[in-house]
């Protein structure tokens, strides 16, 4: 009987796209996942994968198999699952990624209480400030802040938060009061590079997209963090999170400009690959941030 083990091997090879890749995502060596893979081979009595020196691709056999495997390994979880659910302790590793300054406002206090509840249930937080692929990554569920887009991934809004333009009193001093819209455009500005477009509502109820001035966009970084650290300097105005910079507005670190306006708000999001079945674990830490936001 051919193991499941070697079916797992055959899906992160196709997903990786090589033999080394593969090795490197499911901890093993290259010549391990190599044998398993001819193994496979052997006990199917097809050939799944044509080699060359630079890449792998599919037979017409491989692609039948691959797509036939996903579902076997899916049902294989899902039994595992539904056997573990009769048990209260979850087991296992749940694998969760989001960026760097939300694992540290909310997530790692969210998983102190939620481990509390499943000590038997192993946590790997990845944090980065761009997107990981799930499926070849294999992560179980990222968190996502602000707009969804088209994506092939289910998505579970979570929470929603608010984003305040900020400043230091010092760039305020340099360049005046700040009463319109215009004028916080024509300061210089601090920008998120995944956030082409932000909305903003006037008080008499008007949307506007915020646009800054040409020339007037002084830096921009991939993360919020590190805007955050660029506008406590002194050196633009930033959009930012309202968790991210509580402290600092009431600690007179940063000043909130405009607060007559309002920012389109932004959504916490957990997304998972879109399979057939969610897995247990997925689901109990999904429902546990519902209630945590």
């Amino acid at each position: 009987m051919v193991s499941l083990d070697r079916f797992d091997t055959f899906k992160a090879v196709v997903e990786a796209g090589s033999l080394t890749a593969a090795a490197d995502l499911l901890g093993q060596t290259r010549a391990v996942v190599s044998f398993n893979l001819k193994r496979l081979e052997a006990e199917l009595g097809v050939t799944l994968l044509t080699r060359s020196t630079r890449q792998l691709a599919l037979t017409d056999a491989g692609e039948r198999f691959y797509l036939r495997c996903l579902r076997t390994l899916d049902e294989a979880r899902l039994a595992i699952e539904e056997a573990r659910s009769e048990h209260t302790q979850l087991k296992g590793t749940l694998r969760i990624t989001t960026t760097l300054e939300f694992a540290l406002a909310q997530v790692v206090a969210a998983l102190e209480v939620f481990r509390q509840q499943h000590p038997q249930l192993n946590i790997h937080l990845s944090t980065s400030s761009t997107h990981a692929d799930l499926i070849s990554e294999r992560f179980d569920v990222a968190i996502r802040l602000g707009r969804m887009h088209d994506s092939n991934l289910r998505a579970v809004q979570l929470s929603t938060f608010e984003i305040y333009p900020v400043a230091t009193r010092t760039l305020l001093e340099r360049h005046g009061p700040v009463t319109r819209l215009a004028e916080l455009e024509a300061l210089p500005t601090l920008g998120h590079g995944r956030v082409p477009e932000l909305t903003v509502t006037d008080p008499a109820g008007t949307e506007h997209v915020y646009q800054p001035q040409p020339g007037k966009t002084a830096i921009i970084a991939d993360n919020s963090a590190t805007l955050r650290a660029f506008a406590l300097t002194g050196q633009g105005v930033a959009i930012l999170p309202e968790w991210l910079i509580a402290e600092d507005l009431q600690q007179g670190r940063l000043q909130r400009l405009l607060p007559d306006h309002r920012f389109a708000q932004q959504g916490v999001y957990a997304l998972y690959p879109d399979t057939r079945h969610l897995p247990l674990k997925v689901r109990a830490f999904i429902d546990f941030m519902k209630e945590w936001s």
